[in-house]
């Protein structure tokens, strides 16, 4: 009645478990960029779903078929189910986020690939079966219990591995109070594990058979019940830190873009007040280029080249001479002058003299008007 029960309580709570983290699974796995990432959450779901699909298949053979609990096959599947859990977990465990170093089962884990991982695996499971099987029925009378002697070494090595990495990632959630349900799941482990070996002929000596088989009952289902308890609060724990650090590193983003825009605006400004001050400065020297060369003419060379600028274009150097009262041998004497001085030659004289007397707001000393 007990092993119905087991049974019955795995084969619903795991299978159901499995579906859902199923469906986390592939939600996460097209909400991130690098699916490798959420693997670890596929292989827990595996482990729950060979336990569920396990004690299906015995709740099957025990109900419909009329099987014994203790019937050997059952006895050969409950151990692949146990050896095939085992390396689920493993596979998971590497997917355990912490900063801690990684105890020595995950390092020789993480040393090969997936593939590697399942010969090695198989490979294993396949000499310890042949061995069973050799002296399983070559052996009369052997007891059934000593089967599961195939899976005790894998399964308190796991068990180890997994409080470790159970321990190391609430450590660096801060959740170190989880540290009391980690060490009660590797005790029921152990507990379920002795509680197979043990022959059967034995147990009556020291405790009542229905009280046997209740204590290993409610611990299976106990360990399965805590290990889907523990990595659902470490996946949520895993998802929370993970959305956390997706808004840091989206702030930290944001804000080196926002340090890069006000490097480049500081590097503009420096920029830009460093073309006002050469445009300032060669204003400055315009200036006193203007006024250095306005200071090497004479008034009297300034109002002849002020007058030559307001009336050149319309009026004769003959014309200008007049309207200022003075030859034309003086007018042009002052001309040659103003060109000497302003470095002017050649045929276009007039009309550089002109445009320089417009430039140089040389006008204002005109004492003329251009009567047209």
């Amino acid at each position: 009645m007990f092993a119905t029960l087991e049974d019955t309580v795995t084969a619903i709570v795991c299978l159901i478990t499995a579906v859902v983290i199923h469906r986390i699974y592939v939600k996460e796995k097209k909400a991130r960029v690098q699916p490798q990432d959420v693997k670890g959450i596929m292989w827990f779901g595996l482990a729950i779903f060979i336990w569920g699909l396990g004690a299906l298949i015995e709740l099957f053979a025990v109900l419909a078929m009329g099987w014994p609990p203790n019937h050997k096959l059952l006895i050969f599947l409950g151990v692949l189910v146990s050896l095939l859990n085992s390396m689920f977990i493993l596979l998971s465990l590497p997917s355990i986020e912490h900063s801690s170093d990684r105890n020595i089962v995950i390092r020789i884990v993480e040393r090969f690939s997936e593939r590697e991982f399942y010969f090695i695996f198989g490979g294993i499971m396949l000499m310890l079966a042949f061995v069973f099987l050799a002296t399983s029925f070559g052996v009369s009378g052997m007891s059934n219990s000593l089967i599961w002697l195939i899976d005790i070494p894998i399964s308190l090595v796991v068990a180890f591995a997994l409080l470790n990495e159970l321990n190391k990632a609430f450590a660096n959630r801060k959740m170190k109070f989880m540290y009391l349900p980690s060490f009660g799941l590797f005790v029921l482990i152990v507990i379920a594990v002795t509680h197979r070996i043990i022959p059967e002929e034995l147990i009556p000596q020291a405790i009542p058979m229905s009280s046997w088989a209740l204590l290993g009952t409610v611990t299976a289902i106990s360990f399965k019940f805590l290990f889907i308890l523990l990595f659902s609060i470490l996946l949520y724990s895993w998802k929370f830190l993970s959305e956390k650090e997706a808004q840091q590193s989206v702030l930290s983003r944001i804000s080196k873009r926002n340090e890069t825009l006000e490097l480049s605006n500081s590097k503009l400004q420096l920029a830009n007040d460093s073309h006002l001050d050469t445009i300032s400065r060669l204003k400055e020297e315009v200036t006193e280029l203007r006024a250095a060369t306005q200071a090497n003419l004479s008034d009297r060379q300034k109002e002849v080249l002020a007058n030559l600028g307001v009336c050149g274009e319309a009026k004769s150097y003959t014309e200008i001479a007049q309207a200022m009262h003075i030859s034309l041998d003086g007018f042009q004497a002052h001309i040659h002058q103003i060109k000497k001085v302003l470095h002017i030659q050649g045929t276009e004289g007039k009309t550089r003299l002109i445009q320089y007397a417009r430039d140089n707001d040389l006008l204002r000393f005109a004492t003329i008007e251009n009567e047209k």
